[in-house]
């Protein structure tokens, strides 16, 4: 296999491009549009702005998986010997030397759009390295899912004011009034995507690795799942009533709650594969829908 038919394969199985990069390309505009909105409803700024907050998003998000690769080596090993590290494809080596090659990408981007978001991109590595150590209390951790999992999506705001600033640092201009909610947002959209993607039909349930279905029992996902998405809607409506745009958020928001809770009702009736996927699938539609709505759409009504 080629060097480029490898790498190809690795993020194919595990940073799927096709998949995160509508969903970050969404977060980073939208982060960008609505720091910008929250500014006087100035103008959208220049594509510098966008080009790096995705850039260096895009980059976070992979260095997530790196730090996933060595954190569930020994697991992988024992319970996924089919994913690329465990069989070979790639080595933890070959992946440190990307993340670190993906930070520097990061630190260049930063300071070429200003040198003041270099604050906050070191901000986000700190807590970045935290999580590649769990705390340093994996043990304690993994015997709290709960815990894990709002401790782990803390990262999501993080790397949400990050993207912020590539507007109003870039601006020159201080944080903007009212940003609060629209963090609050990301986290819980954090959560949406977290949950979604470990909801599992029982007969595709694997021994050692750790859904959500498996730890708390459908329901309990399920029902966990719709009330992250949720708290979501309710944070953003909130950041939208900061852009005179609370009513026609909520009406979008409202409807797409709604197709959530029908796809659980149909998962908790008849728990099967492609209800499971469905739910996994529209926690990514969720995420694209609220973030256009909140920083795309205020500028077409």
């Amino acid at each position: 296999m080629s060097f480029a038919e490898k790498w190809w394969t690795y993020q194919r199985e595990r940073f799927p491009l096709a998949a995160h990069g509508p969903l970050i390309a969404a977060f980073s505009f939208c982060a960008v549009s609505y720091s910008a909105l929250l500014r006087s409803n100035a103008g959208l700024p220049g594509w510098p702005a966008f080009a790096v907050a995705f850039v260096a998003s895009l980059l976070t998000f992979f260095m997530l998986r790196v730090a996933d690769e060595f954190k569930d080596f020994e697991e992988d090993s024992r319970y996924r010997p089919y994913r690329p590290v465990p069989r070979g494809l790639v080595t933890l080596r070959e992946l440190a030397m990307l993340g670190a090659l993906a930070a520097l990408v990061q630190l260049a981007v930063s300071a070429w759009l200003t040198p003041r978001l270099v604050f906050l991109l070191v901000v986000t590595w700190v807590y970045l390295t935290l999580m590649s150590v769990e705390f340093f209390a994996r043990r304690w951790l993994k015997a709290r899912p709960f815990t894990y999992m709002w401790t782990h999506m803390m990262i999501m705001p993080l790397v949400d004011l990050f993207a912020t600033g590539c507007d109003w640092m870039w601006a020159g201009a201080a944080l903007p009034a009212g940003l609060f909610w629209f963090l609050v947002a990301s986290y819980f959209n954090g959560v949406v995507l977290e949950i979604g993607r470990k909801i599992r039909a029982p007969h595709d349930e694997e021994t050692g690795v750790e859904t959500y279905t498996a730890i708390w029992g459908r329901r309990t996902a399920v029902f966990a799942w719709l009330a992250s998405i949720a708290l979501a809607a309710i944070t953003a409506v909130l950041a939208g009533t900061r852009i005179d745009f609370a009513r026609p958020l909520a009406a979008v928001l409202g409807g797409a709650f709604l197709l959530a809770a029908a796809a659980s009702w149909a998962f908790l009736r008849d728990p099967n594969t492609r209800r499971a996927k469905r739910i996994e699938a529209l926690s990514g539609v969720w995420i694209i829908v609220l973030y256009l709505s909140i920083g795309a759409l205020p500028r077409l009504w």
